[in-house]
């Protein structure tokens, strides 16, 4: 009959030494990926190493949480800004109720042009006509009043695309670099240069970005009382901040009072707000999508012989001014794996 030796046990400091290994790498395989959305290589690995190099404790370029302030422009950065910018169909959208309230404008330009229902002479509108149609659709009623107004219509309106709200043509792999930041203990902040007003409107539903942390194109108010001797605020047709190209960098001074580690945009409309955040000390992360794929999406620039356009220009000195300046280009079309939640 043949013997069976006995099993040696395995040594305690075996054991232990196994586990010292072993464990460290199981955790990092059981890690979840915080960029699901975006595809491995480097874009993605540069917002990951950036996150990493700036919230760990005893990096040398190591931030204290007060200052981890993160900005990103809206339109084109975050969601959809073709064929034209959401808050300008809504202002179109408007103009047949203002003419209501005011008929006189009915044979007014531009306000004649629109209640036209010529769509191709609406897209040749000029920047001057869209900002007076703008100031009459954005102002003279309280802030409450166009509250509820701006939430309706974003609850019925649809892209005439994918015909879908446009609340949920948010890009997903933006979302997930939000919530990436926020995670970390960054603060994020929308500043765009639409209207402050109404982007605070779905801010927080869209991108769990509270109103407070909203610095857009802003108009007055004006304090007064109703009938029921309730103080109120009306909007007026006053400029207060064109929280556009430098009016950007102006409006993060005057409104949030820190300047950026990291900021994220898509056009020239950026280009001030992701120099200014790339000029501080230490590590500094500036991004700017590039719209080249026009299948999922659009495609336009006219930086590298993309179609040009007039929302959301991205042109070539400014794709030249990120290659020399170390900004990060996002190619929609290569770094990201989909571009909606519902894809």
């Amino acid at each position: 009959m043949m013997s069976i030796s006995p099993v040696k046990p395995i040594g305690r400091r075996i054991v232990l030494v196994a586990c010292a290994v072993c464990l460290p790498i199981l955790a990092a395989r059981a890690q979840p990926d915080p960029l699901p959305s975006w595809n491995d290589g480097a874009t993605k690995q540069a917002i990951v190493a950036f996150v990493k190099d700036t919230t760990t404790a005893g990096s040398p370029n190591f931030v204290p949480e007060p200052e981890r302030i993160v900005t990103f422009d809206q339109d084109g950065t975050l969601w959809v800004e073709k064929p034209m910018y959401s808050q300008v169909i809504y202002s179109l959208d408007r103009v047949p109720a203002v003419v209501k309230a005011k008929p006189e404008l009915a044979n007014v330009e531009p306000f004649k042009t629109v209640m036209s229902g010529d769509r191709e002479a609406m897209a040749r509108l000029s920047m001057d006509d869209l900002e007076k149609i703008l100031a009459a659709t954005l102002s003279g009623m309280s802030v409450e009043e166009f509250r509820a107004e701006a939430t309706k219509w974003l609850d019925s309106a649809r892209d005439p695309r994918w015909k879908r709200p446009y609340t949920e043509l948010a890009y997903q792999p933006m979302l997930e670099v939000l919530r990436y930041f926020r995670a970390n203990g960054y603060k994020t902040y929308i500043v765009t240069g639409g209207g402050q007003d109404f982007v605070r409107v779905y801010a927080e539903r869209v991108y769990g970005i509270p109103p407070e942390q909203v610095v857009g194109t802003a108009g007055a108010t004006k304090y007064g009382y109703g009938k029921d001797g309730k103080p109120f605020l009306t909007k007026e047709p006053k400029l207060l901040l064109n929280d556009d190209k430098a009016g950007k960098p102006e409006g993060i001074h005057l409104m949030i009072g820190r300047r950026p580690v990291a900021a994220f945009g898509n056009s020239i409309g950026d280009r001030e707000m992701l120099e200014y955040t790339k000029a501080g000390s230490g590590a500094r992360l500036s991004m700017i999508v590039l719209h080249d794929d026009a299948a999922r999406e659009y495609a336009y620039g006219p930086a590298q012989g993309l179609p040009d356009s007039k929302v959301g220009t991205f042109s070539q000195a400014l794709y030249d001014e990120a290659k020399k300046q170390a900004w990060v280009v996002i190619s929609m079309k290569n770094d990201w794996k989909r571009i909606f939640t519902f894809d």
